[in-house]
């Protein structure tokens, strides 16, 4: 069984906090894995009877009456008489529909309108039941009615969210296995999304690529009523060939138009680039001025909660490996819980007429957990002295007592350089570095 550590523990801190635990996550990271295997399989092992969890999965035709947000609430209460604490994991939250409020129609549950404004959603039944003190409830939510913006609106400080991700590359190399550079090689091409991991490498292309086509673009177009597909499939194909490169909506669209030969307009762009937020397909990294010690700027990088979603859209073809790599260190640091920004900062030089002109520089990223802040350059080698001193550059401008690590593709430990600065390859960083261990 592929293990969730970070994700249980998080699920056991959160037990009988008299709050519902709702799980969000990208479509087909495991949402359900692990509520029904991995946190069920833990509760049994405690010693909770068996008769005290009680999956109900919306999905199944069998329950499709319980979509009914009265009548979910209704069998949930049912099911949950006596006084011992009972584990209730309601999958696919969204399939409940909003009814207008009975006391309105005659006791009637009628299907809700958008204009409708006294209604009964699935909020009100999550909050509902959560408030009985011999229920714990835990719920998950596709992403076609169920994103991150509706949690945050919705739920508010009413609910624990718990954000699933496709597996780190350390659940993926505690489950694979083997020789570190075979695995990482792996993971940079086809990532952590679970169901791929287990499929063979053909498979998993096609599974991967499958999943834009059959789910991802499916879910935005329903979700934000949009007619045509067309634009938002270029614009992903753009973002994953441009992944890790300072972006804004001009450049996307100089991009768009030299690809497609169209235009699209920047507030389009913006949109659909909020919608794979939304869906929890694209991660953001934004400006971070060093030396002001603020966020700057409409220039953004993005990159792809899974490396081996990014290559899907590329068709598996020339995969760039430092940007691979800098999306694997993104990601990883995010799942070990740092904040995450591309530090920039300015400086005054001479150019070659001797006159004093201002110059951008840019550490890949500035990352920070608690009192541990770094300074992380990316990059696939520096053998070649040409490439050393362009990733060093910005940290001999930097002069403060900040850590300034090169994480490189090379099976090797951490060390210093004559200037003091770190570097380690990626396996030592990712696995062990990291962690702060």
């Amino acid at each position: 069984m592929i293990k969730r550590d970070k994700y249980l523990n998080q699920l056991l801190e959160a037990r009988e906090n008299g709050f519902p635990k709702v799980i969000t996550g990208i479509r087909r990271c495991g949402k359900s894995f692990l509520l029904k295997e991995i946190y069920k399989g833990y509760l049994l092992d405690e010693g909770v009877d068996y008769s005290h969890i009680h999956v109900i999965e919306l999905d199944d035709d069998r329950n499709i009456e319980y979509r009914d947000p009265i009548k979910l609430g209704e069998y949930v209460r049912g099911i949950c008489t006596d006084s011992e604490m009972h584990f209730v994991f309601v999958d696919e939250i969204q399939k409940v529909y909003t009814i207008k409020n009975p006391n309105l129609t005659d006791g009637k549950h009628v299907p809700a309108k958008k204009k409708d404004t006294d209604t009964v959603s699935f909020v009100d039944v999550v909050l509902g039941l959560s408030r009985e003190k011999n229920i714990d409830l835990y719920v998950t939510g596709s992403n076609s009615k169920m994103l991150s913006s509706d949690i945050v609106t919705e739920f508010r400080d009413k609910a624990t969210n718990i954000n699933l991700a496709p597996l780190s590359f350390e659940e993926f190399y505690a489950y694979v296995g083997g020789y570190e550079t075979e695995a990482l090689y792996e993971y940079m091409q086809y990532g952590g999304m679970p169901l791929a991991v287990l499929k063979k490498d053909d498979d998993k292309k096609e599974y991967l690529k499958g999943l834009f086509e059959t789910t991802y673009f499916r879910d935005i177009l329903e979700r934000n009523r949009l007619k045509r597909g067309e634009e938002l499939e270029e614009l992903c194909n753009i973002i994953s060939s441009l992944t890790g490169e300072l972006l804004n909506s001009e450049k996307i669209a100089n991009t768009f138009l030299s690809v497609r030969k169209s235009k699209i307009d920047k507030s389009t762009i913006e949109n659909y680039i909020g919608y794979f937020i939304d869906a929890f397909i694209l991660r953001e990294a934004r400006r971070f001025d060093i030396k002001g010690r603020k966020e700057i700027g409409a220039l953004r990088k993005y990159y792809f909660a899974d490396t081996g979603l990014r290559n899907a859209r590329l068709n598996f073809a020339f995969p760039d490996e430092g940007q691979m790599l800098e999306n694997i260190v993104y990601n990883e640091l995010r799942y070990n819980g740092y904040s995450v920004n591309v530090g920039t900062f300015d400086t005054v030089e001479k150019n070659k007429a001797g006159k004093s002109v201002r110059k951008n520089n840019e550490v890949d990223f500035y990352a920070t957990k608690g009192i541990r802040s770094y300074y992380i350059q990316v990059t696939a080698d520096i053998s070649n002295e040409t490439t050393k001193e362009r990733e060093i550059r910005p940290y001999i401008l930097l002069n403060d007592q900040i850590q300034k690590v090169i994480v490189v593709n090379k099976p090797i430990k951490e060390t210093r350089d004559e200037r003091g600065f770190t570097i380690i390859g990626i396996m030592d960083f990712l696995l062990r570095f990291i962690k702060g261990e």
